[in-house]
């Protein structure tokens, strides 16, 4: 029984979520803080962000109140895909910096008692990596680090790709190479060939690259792409690997990937359990220096799929399934009853001894301030810092920075560049929420002294930046900190969880924890509401706010009755029962 007591137990009664109070594990109750280190701080001046730069930053990450630091891809690159094409998995990207820029990184990171996870990326490696290179002369071993197919023949005698299989990044996911007269399979852009994982030595080459960084005291990994891990197996076709259906989508054309249903190349069993076999490597790791590691993976699937990548039975998986309903289900048109279905989601489905977790943006999405619309900054921020479980800022979240315009001209993303289409580019260009971070009113916002930056700062920066917010009475950046001061206090680490959509408009929450409450109301829109909080069990009289949004007309320590609030046009409270 005593046990039992210290066990963390996740119980779900009448809709309610609560976490039994014990000693959490690092990353449960941090606020991870993505950095996309080619648009954070540029040390150097050659337009490019790096890892000095991170290093410099650091105290303002901190201030933030932020534990841990996730930096997309480091690793050596020709950069066709930005870092997701990875032409080394032990090197340092020269751009970025040097192993041992990495290395001080890292330990000044841990001086501030904050962890550093990095971005593995095991679907593909670049066709210019050494291995890719070899396979091309013909060695035997690191050709079947890859998927080759043989070409068709099509009416008029010409030699076509294998099947109708689409490329994330549009067009054929087949590339034929002459050095070895066969295709190769490449998910994503030509240059990112995919690797064979029904090979073993490719499954011990990727768990000996975790080894290498873990070894390094690296706190963890978030890992991309994973459900593209395994192709479907071809024997089961008769040795070819089949055409996949079409989706049934009118709006987008034949090159696009969206034109297929992925049967045979997503979320295939496989995966899941080449995932628990990597948190075995993780968990090999920590038990010799006893540092727990996390593993993050980003999968845009079903919930019940993603769900899968906790563990199954004996087997445990990642700790950090990425949920992404706050990003794909919901947005500015969303009502609170919308709101409310996706957060609720979540909790429904995951096992209920595990940790939920929120992400509003990424370096994939439209900016949240841009989805959102910024008037809603600060209660989307409430949502995600005050929800039940971990919380992950994308960087500018804090600030409420928008996405930038990139021209045709300026636009480098191949999402976008492959479109071909100087007019449209924009709806599949990742450029927009990848524009430089904006520090300060100077040029290019403090981000660079570069004549030019890799991609144009964002219009208005003079006004959104960090310096700004820092010098403001009220503002987005301080609504933040307000809200990670929070997380510390027992309710938001341990507290059961309840909601609520009040009206179409106004969607609230309830925190408590032993003989403390604490309710949190968030108005979609800008339409004045007055709401009845006592729908909430247990919550009557009067409460104080504690944190209020920037435009609230409210201030902290203003007393108001909970049956009858007042809630502003976009108005996001915190409220302290009495």
């Amino acid at each position: 029984m005593k046990a039992l007591i210290f066990l963390s137990i996740l119980v779900i009664l009448g809709g309610a979520y609560s976490k039994v109070e014990s000693d959490l594990e690092w990353w449960e109750s941090t606020i991870f803080y993505q950095i996309y280190p080619r648009s954070f701080a540029d040390s150097d001046g050659d337009g490019i962000g790096d890892l000095k730069g991170i290093t410099d930053k650091l105290h303002y990450i901190r201030e933030l109140g932020v534990g841990a630091i996730w930096l997309s891809p480091i690793f050596q690159s020709p950069m066709y895909d930005f870092g997701y094409d990875i032409s080394d998995f032990y090197a340092i990207q020269q751009e970025y910096g040097t192993m041992e820029d990495f290395e001080e990184l890292l330990a000044k990171a841990n001086s501030l008692d904050m962890k550093i996870v990095l971005d593995l990326v095991p679907n593909h490696t670049s066709n210019e990596s050494m291995w890719f290179q070899e396979a091309l002369k013909g060695n035997e071993k690191y050709y079947n680090y890859f998927v080759w197919e043989d070409g068709v023949m099509d009416d008029n005698g010409v030699m076509q790709p294998p099947n109708n299989w689409r490329s994330h990044f549009r067009g054929s996911a087949w590339e034929y190479r002459e050095e070895v007269g066969k295709y190769y399979l490449h998910q994503f852009v030509v240059g990112q060939p995919d690797l064979n994982y029904n090979n073993p030595d490719v499954v011990e080459e990727m768990k000996n690259i975790i080894r290498f960084w873990l070894n390094k005291g690296v706190a963890g990994f978030r890992v991309d792409a994973v459900n593209c891990l395994f192709e479907v197996d071809k024997e089961l076709y008769g040795g070819k690997y089949p055409d996949e259906p079409l989706s049934g989508r009118t709006d987008v054309d034949p090159e696009s990937h969206d034109y297929l249903d992925h049967i045979f190349t997503k979320d295939q069993n496989e995966t899941y359990y080449m995932v628990y076999e990597w948190r075995d490597v993780f968990d090999e790791i920590s038990e010799k220096d006893g540092l727990p590691r996390v593993m993050m993976t980003e999968v845009y699937a079903s919930v019940k799929d993603v769900v899968r990548y906790f563990g199954e039975g004996d087997r445990e998986g990642a700790q950090m399934p990425f949920n992404f309903d706050l990003i794909t289900d919901v947005d500015a048109s969303s009502s609170a009853a919308d709101i409310k279905r996706a957060v609720d989601k979540f909790l429904t489905y995951k096992p209920l001894d595990r940790d939920a977790n929120w992400v509003v943006g990424n370096h994939d999405n439209s900016r949240m301030a841009t989805r959102y619309g910024s008037a809603l900054v600060d209660g989307i921020n409430m949502i995600v810092l005050l929800l039940p479980g971990v919380a992950v800022t994308y960087m500018g979240e804090e600030i409420g920075l928008v996405d930038g315009f990139v021209s045709w001209e300026d636009t480098v993303d191949p999402s976008g560049c492959n479109t071909n289409d100087p007019v449209n580019y924009v709806k599949s260009s990742r450029d927009p929420e990848r524009t430089p971070f904006q520090w300060n009113a100077e040029i290019n916002a403090g981000f660079s002294t570069a004549d030019k930056t890799w991609l144009p700062v964002a219009d208005g920066f003079e006004m959104l930046n960090v310096e700004a917010q820092k010098l403001a009475e009220r503002s987005n950046l301080k609504v933040y900190q307000a809200l990670a001061d929070m997380r510390l206090n027992g309710v938001f680490r341990y507290g059961r969880y309840e909601s609520l959509a009040l009206n179409s408009d106004v969607f609230a929450f309830k925190r408590w924890h032993n003989s403390e409450t604490y309710v949190i109301v968030v108005n979609m829109r800008d339409t004045e509401h007055e709401v009845d909080l006592t729908y909430f069990e247990n919550v009557t009289g009067d409460a104080s706010v504690v944190v209020r949004s920037v435009h609230s007309p409210k201030n902290e320590g203003d007393m108001l009755q909970v049956s009858s609030l007042p809630v502003a046009g976009y108005e996001g409270i915190v409220l302290k029962m009495v």
